[in-house]
C-alpha cells in the first residue's frame, strides 16, 4: 500500500515530536538493527531513526534498505533523520 501525500504529511507531523528510537552507526544495517526496527514498528507503527556521522550510508539509503527489509513505507528523510511507517495487522494505533 502506497501512502498518499496527505497521509505522509499527517505522519510527518506526528513524527516531528518523536525522539529517534533507531540509531544506525558505523556497522551500517546489521541483523540486530533490522530486528530492532521490526520490533519498534510492531509496537508503534511509526518510528524515527538517525544515521550517525560515522556511518557510510546516507539517511535515504538507510531508509530505503530498512523499508525493503521490514516491509515499511518511507514517510520522510531530512538531513540524517528518517521516518518509517508500517500499519499493524492486529492493533491499529494510527488511523489514516
Amino acid at each position: 500500500m502506497e501512502l498518499t501525500s496527505k497521509q505522509r504529511a499527517k505522519l510527518r507531523g506526528m513524527a516531528q515530536a518523536m525522539e529517534p528510537v533507531l540509531h544506525i552507526g558505523k556497522e551500517e544495517l546489521t541483523d540486530n538493527v533490522i530486528r530492532q526496527a521490526e520490533d519498534a514498528l510492531t509496537a508503534r507503527e511509526l518510528i524515527k531513526g538517525t544515521v550517525q556521522q560515522n556511518c557510510p550510508l546516507t539517511a535515504r539509503d538507510a531508509c530505503d534498505a530498512l523499508c525493503e527489509a521490514t516491509g515499511a513505507q518511507p514517510v520522510g528523510v531530512i538531513g540524517r533523520k528518517f521516518v518509517l511507517y508500517r500499519a499493524s495487522k492486529d492493533k491499529k494505533k494510527i488511523e489514516l
